[in-house]
């Protein structure tokens, strides 16, 4: 069960390739005070980046606008203070992720094997045991919770269609209920429900009071592809599931190069701040440039792309969609160590914990082991306690945690960093958008479906792999094509 996430963090000295790219890429900030394209992207994530790079393929003119002086979004390779990187965002790829796979591949970016030799820790009601990796915890307290593992995995895989939770015959009753109440009606053991709790943590970092049963089965649903049906064993695993491999030199990387390839038809620092559709055209007005194109297509999370202003507005289904899709709370936080000394005691870095601030932790150390790292989750109400903390506070807590879980050692490393994202002005939290009871019945089919020439991408709209980079990916190929066709 601690494959419950799906970030990894990578500090070695290869990355300074990493930031050397990073400086390249955002060396060209936007500065035309008007232009015109066939099609305007608003993002520069995977999604936005994708379809940018799809339509050019396709012979379309485009002009990509990124509020941030870097491009990725969520994908972000942080610095940790000693001349190399480390990712603070989305991290991890695993088997059915092709559409990711396969960017990285056209990107040379390739790929290692997370480490996960020998035990896990499982930290509960204040004591400290070990389990095999691929197991789960000797917890007499867990009898119902495989019962309950494979009722969800039951339902997803025999009602739910992914990407269209909402056409289920029992959607209503599955919409009506939190992953909370589903979860205290199907067990009745603390332990049980207790990693039931970390499993929507650590992959949604949001509660599971916050989050509606139909979304976290359609979440389940679409941890696969065309030809594999998704199953809760690849989204939480670690060997055959989603957080099976790392990426060599950090995520990041695959969206940088992607991005020098495009060149300058990425803006930077030019946030949009207004979409006008008049005339059959569109008008994006954006910090330093107004763009006019035939179409645009908006590749931002839906709370985020509620910040932007729609002349005329935006039908009531697409607008109150962005007003019910928040964000998860979540930091990540790394602790740079000469070696990664819990090796030697026979444990793979990862752990799982009914308390915080960290509840969830791997290890995230470059793939020769020259120095250890340690990565840990900050999620939900855990985070929100620490949002006001000083950033020594904020790491004295987590290496509390770290200290719980791997021993003294882990009190004194070489350094720390973190990345808080909910504090980030263009994500306002992480990993994903989520919905609660009632949103996908009831706005579901607005995310992904065009409002005249406006059309939508990122990964809370893909059918497959939603929340994941490989979903990002996917929807910018999806709109590129569904775009392309209107052109």
């Amino acid at each position: 069960m601690t494959g419950l996430s799906r970030r990894r963090v990578l500090g070695t000295s290869a990355l300074t390739a990493g930031a050397a790219l990073t400086a390249v890429s955002t060396a060209s900030p936007a500065s035309a005070a008007t232009a015109s394209a066939d099609v305007v992207v608003i993002g520069g994530g995977l999604a936005g980046l994708t379809a940018a790079r799809n339509l050019i393929a396709a012979g379309k003119s485009v002009i990509l606008l990124e509020a941030r002086d870097r491009v990725g979004g969520r994908v972000y390779n942080m610095p940790i203070g000693d001349g190399t990187t480390s990712e603070g965002g989305a991290e991890f790829i695993g088997p059915t992720q092709d559409r990711i796979a396969a960017l990285a591949t056209d990107m040379g970016v390739a790929t290692f094997k997370t480490y996960n030799t020998g035990n896990n820790v499982y930290w509960r009601n204040g004591a400290k045991s070990t389990y095999a990796a691929g197991e789960l915890p000797p917890d007499p307290d867990l009898a119902d919770l495989f019962p309950a593992l494979q009722q969800l995995g039951t339902i997803a895989a025999s009602e739910i269609t992914p990407g269209r939770p909402w056409t289920a015959a029992k959607a209503e009753e599955y919409d009506s209920q939190s992953f909370y109440t589903w979860s205290r009606a199907n067990t009745t053991t603390d332990g049980a429900r207790v990693l039931l709790d970390e499993f929507i943590s650590s992959s949604l970092s949001v509660r599971s009071k916050d989050v509606s049963l139909l979304y976290v089965l359609n979440y389940i649903a679409s941890a696969g592809n065309e030809g594999n049906y998704g199953t809760i064993d690849r989204l939480i695993n670690v060997a055959g599931g989603a957080q099976e491999s790392r990426f060599v030199g950090g995520s990041a990387l695959v969206p940088l190069k992607l991005a020098a390839k495009l060149g300058r038809v990425v803006k930077y620092s030019a946030p949009a701040r207004k979409v006008t559709v008049a005339s059959g055209k569109v008008t994006v007005v954006a910090d330093g440039i107004t763009v006019t194109a035939k179409r645009v297509i908006v590749a931002m999370a839906p709370a985020m792309a509620a910040k932007i202003d729609f002349e005329p507005a935006l039908p009531a289904s697409r607008a109150q969609l962005m007003q019910r899709y928040p964000m998860g709370s979540v930091a990540k936080f790394v602790a740079v160590y000469d070696t990664p000394f819990w090796r030697a005691d026979g444990l793979t870095g990862q752990a799982v914990s009914d308390i915080g601030p960290i509840d969830a932790t791997f290890d995230n150390s470059p793939p020769d082991a020259s120095q250890g790292i340690l990565m840990g989750f900050v999620s939900q109400s855990n985070m929100r306690k620490l949002d006001s903390a000083s950033s020594a506070d904020f790491a004295k807590a987590c290496l509390g945690s770290f200290v719980k879980y791997f021993g003294a050692k882990a009190a004194s490393p070489k350094q720390t960093a973190f990345q808080r994202w909910d504090n980030e002005l263009w994500s306002g939290g992480g990993p994903v958008g989520v919905a609660a009871s009632g949103v996908l019945t009831e706005f579901g089919q607005a995310l992904a479906q065009p409002t005249g020439l406006i059309h939508w991408a990122g990964t809370e709209t893909s059918d497959y792999w939603t929340g994941y980079m490989d979903g990002a990916v996917r929807s910018g190929e999806r709109v590129a094509k569904e775009v392309a066709a209107q052109l």
